[in-house]
């Protein structure tokens, strides 16, 4: 132990009040109660502490008899507190009795919790040193008795006393070393990494939805490749997702920079940087897991091929989701983008019936989805510019594609309210409501079905060919409409 220290560099550490009102309640009845974990490590960085958890010496059903609304589901002696607060973040507050563990005989939980006394035996329990920092709201004094603001001002991932023990006690801390340090920007010190390469194994045995929860939690972050990176140079990205180590030295065409494996970690990189989906994420970390089963060499092109890859790693991502428990509308698009993110983009070929069939293969709410991860794509196989020319162009036919287009459907009145009124069917039809539609582009207002009912009478009486003078003007007027939006969507994606 390396004893008390006061708060770091004289830090304010600013509690809501939500948190401030239930340390005061608990030591109004004399108990203590320390905020503790990652609230106090995140509030010493000056991050916005995404959940509170109180400590205290009070057992369960002494902390339930302070507060109005409470609920106690687990056999850890953790306490959930409703408040009244509107922020999700503070609806409940953890408050957790002192606890000492016994042994972990699963490596996932302890075979027994004992209640304990003393704050000290709680802090000796946690995984991390700066996450064994508590921290007392009424004499505003930090308790570190691991050295855990010592690793904070080095950036440090450290273990809490013995790291083979704790990771033993639960062989998740393994990859939670490796998503904290992500979230952070912080190294994983020597001793620490080493018991976790020792200890990797053990990750076996964890279930597949906490391990898919850290692994999210990596991809969310700000540093996923140096995550996955680090995870799989310390044995444990195969009881992530084994499959891609099958990239490591697989070697690409001419066109790539890297092989496959640093190919993926940058395309996922890129969509980090540019804070885009966890499904888009997760895409441009799987589109290319095909290639390595895919790979052949070409005596023609002299180079290697991966013909088919798309639809063998749509199958792949398929079950790498599945086995980490991924919910169906999240594997349903991740497999929908990796199977079609090779479509055509030639510019000088590609028509716009092809980029529907695009958009059809995707879905209209995924088609931006796809471009993005182009775009990915691009920038993990090492060129410098994620929208070239030919792209940009082809960004310009989805606006195209999926913009609503002008016709005579806009109006409110149709042929049939047209004949309603007394109109025969035939050419004067088409012609009234087309006439209709040059009033409604030069005046938008005018589209009420009181006016255009009005003004539809009044064509109706109309000669044969002043009404069909009027009806081709508004076809003519439509197109030119048509032609003018087009040009400004291509100008958004600065293409001709």
């Amino acid at each position: 132990m390396r004893g008390t220290i006061k708060n770091m560099e004289n830090k304010t550490l600013l509690i809501p009040k939500e948190v401030q009102d239930l340390c005061d309640a608990l030591r109004a009845k004399n108990f203590e109660a320390y905020l503790v974990g990652g609230c106090v490590r995140d509030l010493l960085l000056d991050r916005q502490p995404k959940d509170w958890d109180i400590t205290t010496n009070a057992k369960p059903e002494e902390i339930q008899a302070l507060f109005e609304e409470t609920f106690y589901e687990n056999t850890y002696g953790t306490v959930g507190v409703v408040t009244t607060s509107d922020d999700p973040r503070l609806k409940v507050v953890e408050i957790t009795p002192y606890r000492i563990e016994g042994k972990y005989s699963d490596a996932r939980r302890p075979d027994e919790v004992r209640f304990s006394d003393t704050l000290e035996d709680d802090l000796k329990r946690r995984d991390f040193t700066i996450n064994a920092i508590a921290y007392e709201t009424a004499s505003r004094k930090i308790i570190d008795l691991h050295g855990g603001q010592e690793d904070i001002k080095r950036r440090l991932v450290n273990a809490v006393g013995d790291p083979n023990e704790r990771f033993k006690e639960d062989a998740l801390r393994t990859l939670r070393a490796v998503r904290i340090s992500a979230e952070l920007d912080f190294a994983i010190e020597t001793k620490t990494a080493s018991a976790i390469a020792q200890d990797a194994a053990q990750l076996a045995k964890i279930s597949r939805e906490r391990v898919r929860d850290e692994f999210l939690r990596i991809l969310q972050s700000p540093a996923p490749m140096q995550a996955l990176y680090v995870a799989q140079k310390l044995g444990i990205l195969k009881y992530i997702i084994p499959e891609l180590e099958a990239g490591i030295g697989c070697a690409q065409n001419q066109a790539h920079t890297f092989d496959v494996f640093e190919h993926l970690l940058r395309s996922l990189q890129h969509a980090a940087d540019k804070n885009w989906s966890l499904e888009v994420r997760l895409a441009a970390l799987l589109h290319d897991i095909g290639k390595p089963a895919t790979r052949q060499w070409s005596d023609e092109k002299n180079d290697w091929t991966f013909h088919g890859h798309e639809v063998v790693g749509a199958k792949m991502a398929k079950k790498i989701l599945a086995d980490l428990r991924m919910p169906q509308e999240t594997v349903g698009v991740v497999v929908a983008l990796v199977r079609w993110h090779m479509f055509f983009s030639d510019p000088d070929t590609v028509t716009l019936s092809a980029v529907r069939r695009t958009i059809r293969n995707v879905g209209t709410e995924h088609i931006k989805d796809l471009l993005t991860l182009r775009m990915c794509d691009r920038i993990g196989t090492g060129r410098p510019k994620e929208q070239p020319f030919r792209l940009r162009k082809f960004m310009s036919m989805v606006d195209e594609a999926l913009r609503d287009p002008i016709s005579v459907s806009m109006l409110k009145i149709d042929g049939t309210r047209l004949m309603e009124m007394g109109e025969r069917p035939g050419p004067r039809l088409g012609w009234i409501l087309h006439a209709l539609l040059e009033e409604v582009l030069d005046d938008p207002k005018k589209n009420t079905e009181e006016y255009l009912e009005k003004r539809a009478g009044e064509l109706a009486g109309m000669e044969e060919s002043q009404l069909k003078a009027l009806g081709e003007a508004g076809k003519e007027r439509r197109s030119e409409e048509e032609e003018l939006e087009i040009q400004e969507l291509r100008k958004k994606h600065y293409v001709s």
